[in-house]
């Protein structure tokens, strides 16, 4: 749903038959084809009234503030209410007309979605349909307004991707918990975020290609162009399921790893008690064929039994890991594939732009020798 464009173009003094004068403000809310154009009239203290719905319903003030309720100096200084001058009244005409205009334009949509705020610019249809939010507004920030904008989210979810990949190769990297754990949290916040612009992007095609059953008067695309853009968020979808196969699957080895390691900890000073190593001793320097194997912290307090066991859970680890590099590997093979299809159709369109720039140049060229011979 595009913005509403709201103006205050006027105000002038009501005066009602039994009761004080007062100044009324005329509201034109210019709407989305197909619908027309209305106006509603509303004085100062209809707007303070919506002022604390609007905080009461959304949780917090508006991005604009509501003009001073006082006239003129005199208000402002505790003197009266002071008096209603032309100059007072065009200035609070143009502060009412800056915070509806706050509202409709902010990329937080509670306080356009909120109650209060329909029923204050009578925005119910006829039959007294309101819809609860407009479409798209559970994404906040992240909600596609047009289809440029579902290009620029497309972009971020590209980057918070990227992000991702970047922090699972630190967490591969990292020699310390406290690095892994920062970088596995850092890793997991991109791929939630991924998970929000997938969304939101779907959502917003379907509303750009008018497939969606919630009403929606803006630019429409066309199928060719909807099919493309499916194409794109289902690739990135792939990507970020393998990623997250990944970081699930340090995470398994991690908790098991260090299960192992806590389990098989010994210190230096008990290792040599209980070898009784001599400062004399010292190994061999010739290279022995044949001689017995190395123990390690994860196999020392293990059977040949336990030993083997530890052996095969390795391989399949190592195993659940190629399979998650290949899919990784794929998927990012069909995203070649599928750049190198956008750039050979492009190449296409750019030679055919350029055959039809020749056939222009040369009816030109045909014109100008008929002009001259007209001369």
């Amino acid at each position: 749903m595009a913005p509403l464009k709201i103006s205050i173009p006027s105000a002038h003094e009501k005066t009602p038959e039994h009761g004080k004068a007062y100044t009324e403000y005329t509201i034109k809310i210019e709407h989305a084809f197909p619908r027309a154009a209305s106006s509603v009239s509303k004085r100062y203290s209809d707007f303070s009234a919506l002022d604390s719905a609007l905080r009461s319903q959304a949780g917090s003030a508006p991005p604009v503030a509501l003009p001073a309720k006082s006239w003129g100096i005199g208000g402002l200084l505790g003197l009266g209410s002071g008096t209603a001058t032309p100059e007072a009244i065009e200035k609070r005409r143009a502060g009412l007309e800056a915070y509806l205009r706050g509202i409709e334009t902010a990329e937080d949509g509670r306080w356009r979605i909120a109650k209060a705020y329909r029923d204050f610019l009578e925005l119910d249809d006829k039959e007294g349909k309101r819809p609860a939010n407009f479409p798209g507004s559970q994404f906040g920030k992240d909600r596609v307004r047009d289809s440029s904008d579902w290009l620029d989210k497309h972009a971020d979810l590209k980057g918070s991707l990227q992000d991702a990949r970047r922090w699972l190769t630190t967490r591969e990297q990292a020699t310390n918990a406290t690095s892994q754990h920062e970088a596995a949290a850092n890793a997991k916040k991109s791929l939630v975020r991924a998970g929000t612009l997938i969304a939101s992007l779907e959502e917003g095609l379907g509303r750009l290609s008018g497939s969606s059953a919630d009403s929606w008067s803006g630019e429409k695309l066309g199928e060719g162009e909807v099919r493309r853009r499916r194409d794109m968020i289902s690739s990135l979808r792939k990507e970020k399921d393998g990623l997250e196969n990944v970081l699930n699957s340090m995470a398994v080895k991690a908790a098991m790893s260090s299960s192992t390691t806590s389990s098989a900890a010994v210190s230096e000073s008990q290792k040599a008690s209980l070898l009784n190593t001599s400062s004399s001793s010292k190994p061999s320097s010739r290279r022995v064929l044949g001689g017995a194997p190395v123990e390690t912290e994860r196999t020392r307090e293990l059977d040949n039994e336990g030993v083997l066991q530890l052996q095969q859970q390795i391989i399949q680890e190592q195993d659940e890991d190629l399979v998650d590099l290949t899919t990784v590997v794929r998927r990012m093979r069909e995203m070649g594939v599928a750049i190198n299809t956008e750039i050979v159709e492009q190449n296409a369109l750019l030679g055919l732009f350029e055959e039809d720039v020749e056939r222009v140049d040369g009816k030109i060229k045909i014109a100008k020798k008929r002009i001259a011979k007209i001369r």
